[in-house]
């Protein structure tokens, strides 16, 4: 009896980081400004803040082979491989009204969050 072995279909995995059309367009901005060195943009969660963990967007020159990789129409989203666990499943957007912008995330791992909102626990 022979038995047969079918390839077995390789699914998309989803991005650990949902990133709203606002969120890819200022991605597309900043790296229309980018230094010349830089690849992308990336997204960490540093120890700081009132409540233990912050969001921080910065200018990327190399990927980490442990770093997930959002690529969208205007530039590369880099993920730190330490804070993708307390970011899957969040959605990143960029928001502007009259006195302030900046990335706004919607975190279902955030158990909750500091008096100034500037920083999360999970």
């Amino acid at each position: 009896m022979d038995t047969v072995t079918r390839p077995r279909a390789v699914r998309e995995r989803p991005a650990a980081v949902v990133l709203t059309a606002a969120a890819q367009a200022r991605i597309a901005d900043l790296m229309a400004q980018a230094p010349a060195d830089a690849i992308g943009v990336k997204l960490s969660t540093p120890r700081r803040g009132c409540s233990g963990l912050a969001y921080s967007v910065d200018y990327v020159t190399g990927a980490s082979a442990m770093d997930e990789r959002i690529d969208t129409p205007g530039g590369t989203l880099f993920i730190d491989g330490g804070s993708v666990l307390y970011l899957i499943g969040s959605t990143m957007d960029w928001v502007e009204d009259d006195f302030q912008a900046g990335f706004t995330f919607a975190n279902p791992n955030a158990k909750g969050t500091c008096g100034c909102g500037e920083s999360f626990t999970v």
